[in-house]
């Protein structure tokens, strides 16, 4: 069969030549991968939009997200919040910026104002496409996901699939982090479920890198994580906190509940590598953390990437 003229071969190389990274490289340490597409979802009115804000202003803050998440490196966020007014999502993100100790207009957080996107449609993939282009954004939020087609129908995976496709198209073309705001099934709510309860067809979960949930269990609201290229840590309780002035309302980790496994594991690797007066080996910390190999070395990599740590023949010690 002949080729169209003009169409570009296929590219291909020997598997042996693909560049392989050291660790899952974080936007989100623990939360969401570098690159990454992925669904945040939830019942009505369970803090869905509470938790995209909160993660998008971090990325634009460089300040941690839920106040134990590290973002390694921060940068701009593009925000379509289809079910709140401007006026209102600028309020929310004030409150939040108060509480990380920046000011809001000292970070790149853009608003999209317009009340829906149709991104079954080739002129609103066009749009977007350009604002990513002008803003190069980090992260992009859309919240939620019937806010961004016209006609299209949830249950149908080849509707579906055309606007996810988009999406991680988008998602490779900018160097682009994907979080979108969708609901989860009215039955939805058993433990260990996590992304399995989106609403609509099975290619939602299938399509993420990254999935986060949100689920009320005995009165306590809990946060499934779970990853495509790293271990998936426990739930982790969070409240919504605040509703004053001088405490805005936000969302936090539950005061009687810890953070999920390994999210503060980089620090507490910094605080044993502060009491000793020499390298430390790998055998060594992991022994004293009680932690898998893997968890160890991706937080290891971490620090060293941020300059916090080094590596010598004798071990790890602070730069």
């Amino acid at each position: 069969m002949r080729r169209s003229v003009g169409v570009e071969p296929l590219q291909v190389v020997p598997a042996f030549a693909v560049e392989v990274p050291d660790g899952p490289a974080w936007l989100i340490e623990n939360l969401w991968g570098e690159q990454a597409v992925g669904i945040l979802g939830g019942a009505p009115k369970s803090g869905k939009t509470w938790l995209a804000l909160e993660l998008a202003l971090a990325v634009a803050s460089g300040q941690p997200a839920l106040e134990h998440f590290a973002v390694p490196r921060a940068g701009p966020v593009l925000l379509f919040a289809a079910e709140d007014s401007p006026p209102m999502v600028r309020t929310r993100l004030e409150g939040l910026a108060h509480i990380q100790g920046v000011r809001l207009e000292d970070v790149p957080v853009h608003l999209i104002l317009a009340s829906r996107l149709r991104l079954d449609t080739p002129d609103d993939q066009g749009r977007l496409a350009d604002a990513v282009r002008k803003l190069r954004p980090r992260l992009l939020v859309l919240d939620p996901f019937v806010r961004i087609y016209g006609s299209i129908d949830e249950n149908q995976a080849g509707d579906v699939a055309r606007i996810l496709g988009y999406l991680r198209e988008l998602s490779r073309t900018h160097d682009l982090s994907i979080l979108v705001v969708h609901h989860t099934r009215k039955a939805a709510g058993a433990a260990g479920q996590g992304g399995l309860s989106l609403r609509g067809s099975g290619d939602f979960y299938a399509w993420t890198d990254e999935s986060l949930t949100l689920r009320k269990h005995k009165g306590q609201l809990l946060l499934d994580v779970e990853h495509r290229h790293a271990p998936s840590p426990e739930p982790l309780p969070l409240e919504l906190r605040g509703g004053d002035e001088d405490h805005p309302p936000h969302l936090a980790i539950g005061a009687d509940g810890r953070p999920a496994e390994g999210i503060e594991l980089h620090e507490q690797i910094i605080e044993v590598l502060g009491r000793e007066d020499g390298p430390v080996t790998q055998d060594v910390l992991r022994s004293g953390l009680h932690v898998r190999m893997q968890r160890l070395v991706d937080a290891l990599r971490l620090l060293e990437q941020q300059g916090r740590a080094a590596r010598s023949a004798a071990g790890w010690s602070l730069t």
